[in-house]
């Protein structure tokens, strides 16, 4: 190497050159053929397109009609201290693409930008952006990887991820240093295009489509997968299975409405990537929380093509869901990219601009990882907090959404370290006229230090509530040391939510989500059994607060069965009684089960498809109608879904409180009660001057009920409530039975001792 190259050469390229020979990466940032690197020849580009000045906004690949009326596209990339930016437009699909580059030559605010006559929808196009290769300060431009567009949105291909696809040389000898040395080979083989896509959303269809706007307190919230979910589907037609096309197939949407869910809750579906050592293991990633592209619906679910198809393929979903009277949330993961660390792929906004997306510790060669996946975006910045907001607000007006549940939220609320409510990124969402109408879901939790925030999110913010399902979870495996977390948790969680004006769905009830045990698994496994994913059984949590009802995994033996069978019925019940928000997972509701893995995320097969074989196994069936029924009667009466806290006070002249707790002996709960080792507990909730009123303004009452859950091992007593709390109680369900009774029984008089079987919910009616 010539000493001028030296000198112009970053550290990591001397020691390219010292080693390999891979230090010509100057030539590149000039445009020119690097030459032979590895073996392999990166070849001259054909002649550039001619490109117009265009506009800076919006970002993105714009089909429009420039100033002449010549159709084009109009092209705009923020590339904060990139020295060039070239597009790049591809005649077709896979490895022999012939490309074209276009240098785009204006830059306005650090954006990047031109007009490209004749380029229309279906054209696939990337970028690369020239600038400084030199790690130790955090930048890692390299002209020779193709770049996917942040806006782009549509993608199509797949991430194959071999070394190409690497800034850096990811098999260098020296693996410590290996981030620093550049790697010269093209990209652009092996790397999925955006896809220029048509703007217009308004078809007739889609001009008619009317959002369920179902309110907070009313929801029931289905966490599925959109392949997962229909994979299986005997009604859905073979070639659907698995789709957008699919979901929205009225065999799929039919299990909805008969269950009676009001919104689905859509593991990711933002375009996102596999990791290589799935790959390399014959794996894949299944759940999605790996995305690279947040304004592209993932082109593997859709079933009409992936050059723009993908985009009207789901937009018919939400259609079909609106009109099922189904809204669609969005699982959303802009806390981290598919980039990973300083030895991930260089797909998009690390060959962008690092040090502008990503945090980057005082050492800028190592990122900040709050989450666990290798990278944490700096949504502190402006244009990431824009990236950001952009695309949510392009999949409410425009894909149709109504709600986002956020991947380790904490992580976008904190500021420069610490997590704080009063970070740029809440302080937005909340002022934002579009997004703070929609569902907001956080999961108030990231892994870095101070992380865990369950109950400090702001106002206008729902939240999982894993304290909740911790609480359910412990009960019903009578593990509780007494039973004042289940009072906090059935009634709403008010020590944790009363505060700023928070109601009582502020709390996302769940006692399963798609990380963990299945409802099945979790009173079938008290271990997981992860060996599939080939990790030794190290992954997933041992946290699992599960009880196998005496043996572990599947059994003959029918007395364990009926008693997995009951404890399921416990669960869902408890759930679907509680106030707040109640979340099931796809599945769930008729005995799905992973056979013991707590963590299938790389599971893209049986393990963890919906089993559409148990909705008419008379085994589980009985589940299913269980589930419905419940969320039925929780849909009939409002003093199961409140809007606000329960107050303890008395709020008529009969002296009767909106909430009151029972012993065993049908006495009132006294302090020293709620301390004292229990199994058994009775809540009464009463139906008389429900805070609020109805549409016309009229004052809300309804029944008033008394639930009873017995944990224990053994049948107990429990005397019914006296005078002035009722007369008569009805049973409306018993989990100790198999089948329920659409009729309630002859009831008891109220005073009346009952006995309660062993592990069971009763649910009764006040009647008089």
């Amino acid at each position: 190497m010539s000493s001028a190259a030296e000198q112009e050469a970053g550290p990591g390229e001397r020691a390219a050159a010292d080693g390999r020979g891979l230090a010509k990466g100057r030539a590149a940032a000039d445009g020119l053929p690097a030459g032979v690197v590895n073996g392999a020849r990166r070849t001259a580009p054909p002649p550039a397109v001619p490109a117009r000045p265009g506009t800076p906004v919006p970002l993105g690949a714009r089909f429009r009609t420039g100033p002449d009326q010549v159709a084009g596209t109009n092209f705009a990339l923020w590339a904060g201290g990139a020295e060039a930016v070239e597009l790049c437009l591809f005649d077709g699909p896979g490895p022999d693409a012939r490309e074209s580059r276009v240098r785009l030559t204006e830059m306005t605010h650090e954006i990047w930008h031109g007009f490209v006559p004749g380029v229309r929808p279906g054209q696939r196009y990337g970028y690369r952006v020239h600038g400084r290769w030199d790690p130790w300060t955090g930048a890692r431009w390299n002209p020779a990887k193709l770049l996917l567009d942040p806006y782009a949105r549509a993608v199509d291909g797949d991430f194959g991820l071999p070394p190409e696809v690497y800034g850096h040389v990811r098999d260098w000898p020296e693996q410590r240093v290996a981030d620093t040395v550049r790697d010269d080979r093209d990209s652009a083989p092996y790397v999925p295009k955006g896809v220029v896509v048509h703007d217009d959303a308004t078809d007739d269809e889609w001009t008619y489509d009317r959002r369920p706007k179902t309110p907070w307190a009313d929801s029931v919230i289905y966490e599925l997968h959109v392949r997962g979910f229909t994979k299986l589907h005997p009604d859905v037609p073979p070639e659907l299975r698995g789709t957008y096309a699919g979901l929205a197939h009225p065999a799929a949407i039919a299990h909805l409405t008969r269950l009676g869910v009001t919104a689905v809750e859509l593991l990711p579906v933002h375009q996102f990537a596999h990791e290589s050592h799935l790959l390399e293991r014959g794996l894949r990633n299944y759940w999605g929380y790996n995305s690279v592209g947040y304004f592209a619906p993932h082109a593997a679910y859709a079933a009409s093509g992936t050059t723009g198809e993908q985009v009207g393929e789901f937009r018919r979903m939400v259609r079909a869901l609106h009109a099922a009277g189904i809204e669609v949330i969005l699982d959303v993961v802009y806390n981290h990219t598919a980039e990973a660390g300083e030895l991930g792929p260089t797909l998009s906004l690390k060959g962008i601009d690092n040090r502008g997306y990503y945090r980057l510790q005082h050492d800028a060669r190592r990122y900040a990882d709050y989450t666990g996946c290798g990278n944490t975006l700096h949504v502190v910045q402006p244009h990431v907090l824009r990236l950001i907001t952009d695309s949510l607000r392009y999949w409410v007006t425009e894909m149709g959404v109504d709600g986002f549940r956020f991947d380790l939220a904490a992580a976008l609320a904190r500021s420069m370290h610490d997590v704080d409510m009063l970070s740029p990124f809440l302080a937005v969402i909340g002022q934002d006229p579009v997004l703070r109408r929609v569902k907001l879901i956080a999961e108030p939790w990231d892994v870095g230090s101070g992380g865990y925030q369950v109950g400090a999110f702001p106002p206008l913010w729902t939240e999982w509530n894993d304290r909740y399902r911790d609480a359910v979870r412990d009960f019903w495996r009578h593990a509780l040391p007494d039973v004042r977390e289940m009072g906090y948790r059935l009634s709403g969680s008010s020590d944790l939510y009363a505060w700023g004006g928070r109601r009582p769905y502020a709390s996302v009830n769940f006692v399963t989500a798609h990380d963990g045990f299945t409802l099945r698994d979790l009173v079938s496994y008290e271990r997981k059994h992860n060996e599939a994913n080939g990790e030794g059984n190290r992954d997933g949590t041992d946290d699992n607060r599960s009880w196998n009802c005496g043996t572990e995994g599947d059994t003959d033996d029918a007395q364990v069965r009926a008693l997995r069978r009951r404890q399921l019925r416990n669960l869902l019940t408890t759930l679907l009684l509680s106030t707040g928000v109640p979340m099931l997972v796809a599945g769930d509701e008729m005995g799905r089960t992973q056979r013991g893995s707590n963590n299938a995320y790389c599971q893209d097969n049986e393990t963890s498809w919906v089993d559409w074989t148990l909705r008419d196994d008379p085994e589980w069936a009985p589940l299913l109608a269980l589930a419905s029924r419940l969320i039925a009667l929780r849909h009939r009466h409002p003093v199961l879904r409140r809007r606000a806290f329960f107050s303890g006070l008395p709020h008529s002249v009969d002296g009767l409180r909106d909430l009151a707790w029972f012993t065993a002996g049908g006495t009132e709960m006294t302090e020293r009660d709620w301390y004292a080792p229990a199994a058994m507990l009775g809540m009464y909730l009463s139906g008389r001057d429900i805070p609020g009123r109805d549409e016309h303004g009229d004052p809300i009452t309804d029944d008033s009920f008394l639930a009873v859950l017995h944990a224990g091992e053994e049948p107990a007593g429990f005397v019914l409530p006296g005078a002035p709390w009722a007369e008569r109680y009805e049973v409306v369900v018993d989990t100790g039975r198999e089948e329920q009774d659409e009729a309630p029984d002859a009831g008891y008089p109220a005073g009346t001792p009952i006995t309660v079987a062993a592990r069971t919910v009763l649910l009764l009616r006040v009647a008089g």
